[in-house]
Order: structure tokens, then sequence, then C-alpha cells
């Protein structure tokens, strides 16, 4: 992977979540990636179960923006950064961490993220 490819993989990623679009989810991942909301957490397993997941718990198009950069790439592994600014206040930072297969879908998914203070 190379940091456009990474950086096409996150616009992609922002737009699914964005449009809460099952498909569009799904067309991320790989048929047995897994995703971890938390670096503790079990796993969600599989394309299907990413985005019944991501949908059962969706924010509504309108109440946040994102921003997303590729911070290392590394072969078929990325660490990302960026944030998350919701309507309500709420401000995360995050770094993702994000392995691909050779077709440039995401096969692991970890979440690291902080909510900002408020002021």
């Amino acid at each position: 992977m190379t940091n456009t490819e990474v950086q096409s993989w996150l616009d992609r990623y922002i737009e699914a979540w964005r449009t809460n679009d099952r498909e569009q989810i799904k067309a991320l991942f790989s048929d047995d990636a897994t995703y971890r909301f938390h670096p503790w957490d079990d796993p969600v397993e599989g394309a299907e179960a990413i985005a019944d997941n991501w949908l059962e718990d969706k924010d509504e198009p309108g109440t946040w923006e994102a921003s997303y950069r590729p911070m290392m790439v590394n072969g078929n592994q990325a660490i990302t950064t960026g944030n998350s600014s919701y309507t309500n206040g709420r401000v995360y930072w995050n770094l993702w961490e994000v392995d691909f297969d050779d077709s440039g879908k995401c096969t692991r998914f970890v979440e690291w993220f902080m909510r900002q203070p408020a002021p």
C-alpha cells in the first residue's frame, strides 16, 4: 500500500460513514476482516458483521465531520491519525491500526481514540 492508496481507503471509509450505506461499508473490508472499537475488545468478525455492527449504532449524517490521514505505511500495514468532531461539541482524536490484503481491503482494524476534554 502507498500513502495515496491508504488515503483513498480512508476517504471511502468516511464516505461510507457519512452515508451509512451497507454496501459501501462492506466494500472496505475483506470477508474475514476483524474490527475492534477498542484494542481490548473482542473483534467483530467479517464484513457482514462489521456492517451490521456499524449500522446498529450509526452516526446520523450532518452530525459530525471527520478528517483522517496516513501517518505511517509499511507494506500492507498503516497507522492513521485524525479527528472526528460532532455538532454536540464532542471531539475525538484517533489513531487507527489498519492492515490490508493485496486487493486493498482492510483485514484488521483497531481504533485507539481519546475524547477531547470540554473547555
